[in-house]
Parts: structure tokens; C-alpha cells; sequence
């Protein structure tokens, strides 16, 4: 896994927090959860260089069990290039996605995200690949665990379109990918995608 041992550490005491927090009916054993949320905070703040207070109120934010969050990011084809947005936030390349949100499907979120960020329809039409985030060479310090969830895409309609977190939209070959932001997509998944797109019998990837 590509993260620092304290990250982990710190991602285990926040949700042992969380779920004793939830389900404690005892008031002194509420009081020591939340000490080891306040733990668990000032590690963070204290390796990542971050200022306390944001950090706990992160964590307070989420409550009940303790489970991954879930990015969406979606694989579409064009004459054999694969389509990808340039963030705005960090000025580098990836595919079209983000966090899923409640009240909508895995496909609708997906097929949403790409619309926002490149202005093109879409049909999820197979979910190619979950992944830990963890495991996937991603360069980020995440304070949450979160799952990657990758489909490949058919264009319906629409034209490239820049969106309000995205400045570009281009088509890319496969061995001429732009500088990509790793912490969102990395060459890896996206070689992979391609492998989806040459062999759609392929099953799902998963770890």
C-alpha cells in the first residue's frame, strides 16, 4: 500500500471513534471516544501540517458505522482515445468522476459526473473495475478509507464542454496520456480501461 503506516493508524482510531460514538449508551465510554477522535486528529494535523481544528471537524461530520466512501470515474472511448478533464484545483488530467452521491445510483453518479465535467451524455455500460484506494498508487493523504468504482461509458450525445471544476476536455491516446492527478487516477487504471475497451468480455476488477 502506497500510504505512510501513521495514516492508517490514524484512518482505524477515527473510525473506532465514529462507531463507538454510535452505539455507546454509556457516557464515560462516549467521553473516551471522543479523546480518541481528538487523538486521532492532532496525528493528523501533526504529520500532514495541517491546522487541528479543520481535521476534527471533518471527523465530527461523519457519524454512525464507520464505512468507505466511494469515488466514481468513468471510462469513454472515442476513435480509440480515452477521454479525460484537466482540474482546475490542481491543473492536471484525469478521468471525469468524483463522490457518489445519496439519492442516486453508482451508474447515475457516474454518467452525472461526466456530463458536469466534460458535457457529454453517457450510458454506464459496464462497471469495469473497484479498487482500494490504498492499494492503487494514488499520491494523496486521505483521511478516509475510499472505494473506486470505474465504468466504461458510450457517448449518447453532447460535445466537450469544460464544466465549473474542470478547465479542458481532450481525447487522449494511450501512449500519450498528459500529466495526471495522481491522487484522483493513475496511469495504471487508466492502461487498464483501455484493456476494457480492446476485451469487453473482461470481468470486473477488484481487489
Amino acid at each position: 500500500m502506497n500510504e505512510p503506516g501513521w495514516l492508517t493508524h490514524v484512518r482505524e482510531l477515527q473510525a473506532i471513534a465514529q462507531i463507538g460514538l454510535a452505539y455507546t449508551k454509556d457516557k464515560f465510554d462516549g467521553e473516551r471516544y471522543q479523546r480518541i477522535r481528538a487523538i486521532a486528529s492532532a496525528m493528523m494535523a501533526a504529520r500532514s501540517g495541517t491546522d487541528l481544528e479543520p481535521i476534527l471537524e471533518l471527523f465530527q461530520q461523519d457519524t454512525g458505522y464507520a464505512t468507505p466512501k466511494v469515488d466514481v470515474r468513468g471510462a469513454v472511448f472515442r476513435e480509440g482515445r480515452i477521454l479525460l478533464v484537466r482540474e482546475t484545483s490542481d491543473g492536471k488530467w484525469t478521468l471525469p468522476g468524483g463522490w457518489a452521491d445519496v439519492n442516486q445510483s453508482a451508474a447515475e453518479c457516474v454518467e452525472r459526473e461526466i456530463a458536469e465535467e466534460a458535457g457529454f451524455q453517457v450510458r454506464a455500460g459496464k462497471l469495469a473495475a473497484v479498487w482500494d484506494y490504498r492499494r492503487h498508487g494514488h499520491v494523496s493523504r486521505h483521511p478516509f478509507s475510499i472505494y473506486k468504482m470505474f465504468f466504461r461509458c458510450e457517448i449518447i450525445d453532447g460535445e466537450a464542454n469544460a464544466g465549473d471544476e474542470t478547465s479542458e476536455v481532450e481525447f487522449f491516446a494511450e501512449n500519450a496520456l498528459p500529466d495526471l492527478s495522481v491522487s484522483r487516477v493513475t496511469a495504471p487504471q487508466i492502461a487498464r480501461m483501455f484493456e476494457h475497451w480492446r476485451r469487453p468480455e473482461m470481468p470486473t476488477d477488484f481487489d
